[in-house]
């Protein structure tokens, strides 16, 4: 009795591991229609966000290697040691002649030299068989003869590079020379030693490597350029986030005050330095060397649609929560108006003119612009309005990027959400770092959204994993494939979704404040997170329409565990699916594609996978995690395709 229990129950789990095996090899059919051609995905459709955190600009993006280049830190000579007699320097402060480039140095020479060396952002990144391009505004009394000495030091203070300058000038004027490296160093420095008989005056004392971006003086680091310049995005929005709030209005961003001269643009604390007390950043401040200009340029240069965003007379909420009373608002609105000179204006007119000075004749044509930063309640909406009712008098055809709070859901959105749809605004900004479960739970956020509301930015978001305490860990494989997942919708959607970018962007690995991040970096490396391979593959495969891909007659949004859609190509020919398995479960998947026998009978696959769905990128395997290329042969009248655990697939078809 026993044993023949024991057989039916052996034949039970057979015929159920047989019918297990079965339903796994059983492949679901995806129908896509590429004759059915809906949403008009907008070339703007993903970009990327840039804010200065995570020493993004200073010490990161903007290639200046002198930390405290013009002595307005705090402590004045905060990122300087002095070798020699310390009494031989002096600060001297000038507010009354030069309130925005207050202070400068005096040095009294001697022949055994006094040093000043300056340790750069976490060190300098210094790169055998480069120059790097000394500069400093100086001044030295008639009669005085002192030379200045110029060293590039390694980590152990061993000499690699050296040049001099005499600065001889009873005015201040600028003075360059170039130090060529003899050997390479991740965290160097560099030594000024002042020598001879007399005094001499010193202020904007930078180092650039000769090669930036395009080579150009005040320029940007050009391996992180390139990093955004692959991706192609559509758009770049800029200076941030809570950065253009302040903690204060005082420490606002204020464009003006980044454009001209570098050295009359004023330095202030970044509020990011002591915001996160277990990683407090004393020494980070804003030279605003990475201004206005450079940013338009940069949207320019890969060829990006700018997209600023400014003050809207409020600071940040979290911290003073400031306001500018509204009788008193109209320099913030002005500046707004002005921009948008300085951006399309012609040599007619004052902020036009300065561009054209400043060496850029053509119009940067902005078309878009944000009013505040995760601003929230009835303040910002009274403030809003002001704003909204003057850029829509004078350039109508300016779209305006507006705040709906700090979360994607709560009183703060629901309030923001009602009253600017009410008020017809052009584009609604939504803010979302969660966890990576909802990103895949709201993969149809958007399908019910109102078709002829305002669009939407999902301008700030990024998976975060709970649990995972090792900030560079952060950006694990998981996450990439959440936001891919969620990235499905944002396109099916491309009606009401016109503009998607991630979130920071950039992190130093050695003076970060937030992570995850983008793109990580050190003096010399950088790396692609699996989340930065995400964005990418998304942006060069956007297409131009959406068109069908259903499961049973439903979106593909999570079923066994798998998110899908797809677009065509009208310029190229091209039918592009993604296909995001975040399962842990091989998935097979048929393609019934309408008009398959019109395309080519090779479909090319590129796939980003790991079996670790905790796998992260770093400086020593920068990608361990990223995309692989193939082919994948067309018979018979499907394209028969396997979604592998933890992937992310875009699979291009094109036009015989």
């Amino acid at each position: 009795m026993i044993n023949i229990k024991l057989g039916k129950l052996a034949m039970a789990v057979g015929a159920m591991c047989l019918s297990t095996a079965a339903f796994a090899q059983t492949s679901a059919v995806y129908t896509i229609d590429p004759t059915q051609l809906k949403a008009t995905v907008q070339p703007t459709m993903y970009g990327v966000f840039f804010e200065d955190i995570n020493m993004g600009a200073d010490g990161g993006l903007y290639a200046e290697l002198v930390k405290n280049r013009s002595f307005e830190f705090d402590r004045n000579l905060m990122g300087w040691t002095i070798k020699g007699d310390s009494s031989a320097v002096k600060v001297i402060d000038r507010k009354t002649e030069r309130p925005d480039n207050p202070h400068y140095i005096k040095v009294a020479a001697s022949t055994q030299g006094i040093m000043l060396v300056n340790e750069g952002f976490r060190g300098m990144g210094i790169r055998k068989g480069e120059a790097y391009n000394f500069s400093v505004i100086a001044r030295q009394p008639a009669g005085g003869n002192v030379t200045l000495q110029l060293q590039l030091l390694d980590e152990s203070g061993k000499v690699i590079g050296t040049a001099s300058v005499q600065p001889k000038s009873a005015e201040w004027r600028k003075f360059k020379v170039s130090i060529p490296a003899s050997a390479q160093a991740a965290k160097g420095s560099l030594a000024v030693v002042v020598q001879g008989k007399g005094t001499i005056d010193l202020d904007m004392i930078s180092l650039f490597p000769q090669r930036t971006w395009k080579n150009r003086e005040n320029g940007l680091r050009a391996d992180l350029v390139q990093m955004l310049a692959d991706m192609k995005p559509g758009f770049i929005r800029f200076p941030g986030g809570c950065i253009v709030e302040g903690r204060y209005l005082v420490n606002r961003y204020q464009w003006k005050k980044t454009v001209g001269d570098v050295d009359k643009r004023e330095t202030i604390i970044n509020r990011w330095n002591t915001e996160f007390k277990h990683r407090s950043t004393p020494d980070y401040f804003q030279s605003f060397g990475l201004g206005f200009m450079e940013y338009f340029m940069l949207a320019e240069d890969i060829g990006a649609e700018p997209l600023p965003i400014l003050n809207c007379g409020m600071a940040c909420q979290f911290n003073s929560g400031e306001l500018v009373p509204v009788d008193q608002i109209d320099p913030y609105v002005q500046d707004a108006l002005d921009l948008i000179e300085f951006a399309n204006g012609d040599a007619s007119t004052k902020w036009g003119k300065l561009r054209i000075s400043l060496g850029h004749p053509a119009k940067f044509n902005l078309k878009m612009l944000g009013v505040g930063n995760e601003n929230w309640g009835p303040n910002y909406v009274e403030r809003w309005t002001l704003f909204r009712d003057a850029i829509k008098k004078k350039y109508p055809q300016v779209k305006i990027v507006t705040s709906t709070g700090t979360d994607p859901d709560g009183a703060r959105f629901d309030t923001l959400n009602t009253a600017f749809r009410k008020l017809n605004a052009d584009i609604l900004d939504e803010h979302y770092y969660r966890p990576p479960q909802w990103f895949r739970d709201n993969a149809k956020r958007y399908d019910s959204y109102d078709r002829n509301g305002p669009k939407i930015f999902a301008g700030e978001y990024a998976a975060h994993v709970p649990g995972v305490d090792d900030a560079l860990k952060k950006n694990n494989l998981e996450a990439a494939l959440a936001e891919a997942a969620f990235m499905t919708g944002l396109e099916r959607n491309a009606d009401v979704v016109n503009m998607a970018s991630y979130a920071p962007l950039f992190a130093h690995v050695d003076a970060w404040q937030w992570a995850p991040d983008l793109i990580w970096f050190d003096n010399l490396k950088h790396y692609g997170t699996p989340n930065y391979y995400v964005q990418k593959l998304y942006s060069l495969n956007k297409g131009t329409n959406v068109v069908p891909m259903l499961l049973n007659g439903q979106p593909i949004a999570g079923q066994a565990g798998i998110y899908a859609n797809a677009t065509v190509n009208n310029k190229s020919g091209e039918l592009l699916i993604k296909l995001v398995n975040v399962s842990g479960n091989s998935q097979n998947a048929d393609l019934n594609i309408k008009d398959l026998n019109k395309y080519q009978k090779t479909a090319w696959v590129t796939t980003l996978k790991n079996a670790k769905p905790n796998a992260v990128n770093s400086l020593a395997e920068p990608q361990l995690v990223s995309p692989v290329d193939s082919q994948v042969s067309i018979t018979g009248d499907k394209l028969a395709i396997a979604a592998e655990p933890y992937s992310f697939k875009v699979i291009k078809l094109k036009l015989k």
